[in-house]
């Protein structure tokens, strides 16, 4: 879906304006929440915000699970005028702790649970606040009521990355990002009023806010869910009436693994991006459910989303992750800096409106990753440089090869660890399989590949199955078995835990 002209951006807060006032905007586990309340409830949180933190432009961090309070926040700060840091309830002290000291968060709202596991120390100057505390204070504020007319390029949030490699970094986000970013999604979602959305995933995960401000932006309205087991997303499915369900890879296939019954009868939109979707994983939601369209995505935080594939085509090319989505100018540079043709492999790079304002206090790595666009690029200015690489097919659709720095190197042969865990899905014999390249003094790197078995799949067959399908050098040196994989907070298979695991048992 095309917007043919760029929309004006306007102030995140106003995202309230666009729902009917007796409309549900959240659907609490203690009933709905009007927009209106929304509107009342963003209003007297602002101007608490207010009188807690004087400073126009101070950071304030939310440290909760998806309470109506971390609901509202994203708006609330805005409005105040503040940088909002959302920080993943998953998280634990250490990591908390860096980011309170590296954005110089003045103010951190948490529950008691929370806040009691940090040391004196770890606080960075910012003032800790219960959430219960902080509800008796919103109750007592005067509201800041009007719709805030700050400038769109002006900072609205810090979103910090999970830090699978070396400390957490904040990708700084304007309130242009982010109302683009609910602009797009909206648009070719096709959200409207009438839908029904499940928020799962966490709310610093930009996929996870996204369900909020995507939702708000249409009208729609969002049931945020904290679940503890895969049964409890399907309860909520059936409860609520959803339309609209959003996960990544290793959670769809923990749902399929339920028996939905007619719960997911309401369903008529999935949506699929933190790791690429498998043909069985397509086939499998598409029989699961049929009357539900199936939209593969991929994005980044840098530029929050990059490309969908239309739910038409994911049947034929169940493993693209599609075109650009509206907003967005995306491209794949070959390594001498031009445009590749059909069927090359290059660097995606993402440029327009979507793209990220850099890292925050980390001048380096922000010229690392955001350089201007190539000379040809039609959009120009700063880009994304994603270090993932894709290539177009002859249909003009991309499809997803491997990040630069995952590709795995063996026998002077450079292997995507995507092919590999694709082989090894397509066996039937395993549902989950994460490739891996491990230091070998002969090869380079070995190849690994940790899997978790299908149910009464005969393991033993599983080296036989991929030497008949893959060529030798792709096929893995070991296999490890495994009943669970580590998952990151954000829900993503932790590759890196899962390497620094492999490593120490063979040096042990």
């Amino acid at each position: 879906m095309i917007i043919e002209a760029v929309p004006p951006a306007l102030p995140l807060d106003r995202l309230v304006l666009r729902g009917a006032a007796d409309a549900p905007a959240l659907l609490l586990r203690s009933g709905p929440l009007s927009y209106e309340a929304l509107r009342a409830g963003v209003a007297k949180l602002a101007g608490w915000l207010g009188t807690v933190v004087r400073e126009p432009g101070a950071r304030v961090a939310c440290w909760l699970p998806k309470t109506e309070l971390a609901c509202l926040m994203p708006l609330a700060a805005a409005r105040a005028g503040l940088v909002y840091v959302p920080i993943n309830p998953l998280l634990k002290r250490a990591q908390v702790a860096h980011i309170l000291a590296d954005s110089g968060a003045m103010l951190l709202i948490a529950n008691a649970a929370r806040l009691a596991t940090l040391e004196p120390g770890d606080r960075a100057g910012a003032e800790m606040i219960d959430e219960r505390d902080a509800w008796a204070g919103v109750e007592d504020a005067s509201p800041l009521g009007d719709p805030s007319r700050h400038d769109p390029a002006q900072l609205a949030q810090i979103l910090y990355t999970s830090g699978s490699t070396g400390k957490p970094k904040g990708v700084m986000l304007n309130h242009a990002n982010l109302w683009f970013g609910a602009v797009s999604v909206a648009t070719y979602l096709k959200l409207a009023p009438h839908d029904r959305l499940l928020g799962v995933m966490p709310l610093s995960f930009d996929y996870g806010q996204n369900q909020l401000l995507g939702g708000w932006y249409a009208g729609a309205s969002i049931a945020p869910l904290d679940y503890l087991t895969p049964r409890d997303v399907v309860k909520t499915v059936a409860r609520e009436a959803l339309t609209t369900l959003a996960a990544i890879p290793p959670l769809w296939v923990q749902l399929l693994e339920q028996d939905w019954g007619d719960a997911g009868a309401t369903l008529r939109r999935l949506t699929n991006t933190g790791g690429a979707l498998t043909v069985d994983l397509v086939r499998k939601l598409r029989a699961r459910f049929p009357q539900a369209d199936l939209y593969a995505m991929y994005g980044l935080t840098e530029a929050f989303r990059s490309t969908y594939l239309d739910p038409a085509l994911i049947d034929a090319h169940p493993t693209s992750i599609g075109t650009a989505i509206p907003l967005a100018e995306v491209m794949v540079v070959a390594d001498d800096g031009s445009e590749t043709i059909a069927g090359e492999e290059g660097e995606l790079v993402h440029a327009g409106p979507l793209v990220a304002q850099g890292y925050w206090q980390d001048t380096e790595r922000t010229a690392e990753r955001f350089r201007p666009a190539p000379a040809w690029s039609r959009h120009g200015g700063i880009a994304v440089w994603s270090g993932d690489r894709v290539l177009r097919d002859g249909d003009g659709l991309l499809h997803f090869a491997g990040r630069r720095d995952a590709m795995i190197k063996t026998s002077g042969n450079r292997v995507s660890p995507q092919e590999v865990e694709d082989a090894a899905l397509a066996t039937g014999l395993v549902v989950e399989a994460v490739a891996l390249g491990l230091p070998d003094a002969r090869l380079g790197q070995a190849i690994h590949l940790v899997a978790r078995a299908a149910p009464g799949a005969d393991r033993e067959s599983l080296p036989r199955a991929l030497t008949a399908a893959l060529p030798n050098f792709m096929v893995p040196q070991a296999i490890h078995w495994r009943e669970a994989m580590p998952l990151n907070p954000n829900g993503k298979v932790d590759r890196a835990a899962l390497s620094q695991e492999l490593s120490r048992d063979r040096a042990a």
